[in-house]
């Protein structure tokens, strides 16, 4: 792994290779087990469970459903990540709102109904970073994604839980003709508003804290698994239907993420970057 910065104006973190896993093992997974997959028994809600339950079992349980899920993805989850699965486990059990990245939208464009693109406004603001080169695509977004959520679980200057934003984004860049991804991704994560003044600094030297500017950018919905594929499609698709594509940036796109991709309507958007 390599760090690397990363930025909305198309001179950051790159992207590549196979099936993306933005999620196999994400935060967003882990909300969307039942109390019956986290209980050996079913009978029990988590909060009963708590009460009978060493901290230490509960942790194995929960790092061991990350395990299995990220070992069909030849990825490996090591045991310091049971501490930081169990504690975003918990806050996020109704604890925590998911904060949304705050936006304008200055207009959109429509056809027969359905909304082909929006024209959004984004505002200077403080990321956590993280640029990973892996031997492919999901192996990079896992193991990248596992580093940001230490830092977003007390692994910071300020010893607390960040909480969690959505979405993610995932830094990619194409060669000339939109056809390959890059095998370098930057996992981003979009420090929450009480934060943003002051960011705790992280840990890891490999996470940085970078400030992006002031951005356009237009993004297009699509649903279902995020692969090299799919985004290459999308990244075709919307060029076809933006009425002025030589305004974005070429070459540089984004991802982002903001459910379980195990949902049947995972929601995913494709964002182009306005050259500024």
């Amino acid at each position: 792994m390599h760090p690397g910065n990363c930025r909305m104006n198309g001179g950051g973190g790159l992207d590549g290779g196979d099936e993306s896993v933005f999620g196999t093992i994400t935060l967003e997974d882990l909300e969307s087990f039942s109390e019956d997959q986290l209980s050996d028994s079913g009978n029990g809600s988590l909060e009963e469970e708590s009460e009978t339950m060493e901290d230490e079992g509960q942790q194995d349980r929960l790092l061991r459903y990350w395990q299995d899920a990220a070992r069909g993805h030849q990825v490996e989850v090591p045991r310091d990540m049971a501490e930081p699965i169990q504690q975003i486990t918990s806050n996020n059990n109704g604890q925590h709102d998911r904060e949304r990245v705050p936006f304008t939208l200055i207009t959109h464009k429509e056809k027969c109904g359905d909304v082909l693109y929006e024209k959004r406004h984004y505002e200077k603001a403080h990321w956590a970073c993280i640029t990973v080169h892996e031997d492919t695509y999901e192996q990079s977004i896992c193991y990248g994604f596992m580093k940001l959520m230490r830092y977003i679980c007390q692994q910071n200057s300020s010893g607390t839980y960040l909480g969690m934003t959505i979405p993610i984004l995932t830094v990619i860049r194409t060669d000339e003709n939109h056809s390959v991804l890059s095998s370098d991704v930057t996992v981003a994560y979009y420090l929450p508003t009480e934060y943003q003044a002051q960011p705790p600094q992280p840990s890891d030297t490999e996470i940085s804290i970078d400030e992006w500017p002031a951005t356009t950018v237009y993004t297009r919905a699509f649903a279902g698994a995020t692969n090299e594929v799919t985004i290459i499609n999308e990244i075709r698709t919307m060029a076809e239907v933006l009425d002025s594509p030589a305004i974005c940036v070429n070459g540089s796109f984004i991802v982002a993420g903001y459910t379980n991709p195990a949902a049947v309507n995972r929601q995913n958007e494709i964002w182009f970057l306005e050259q500024p």
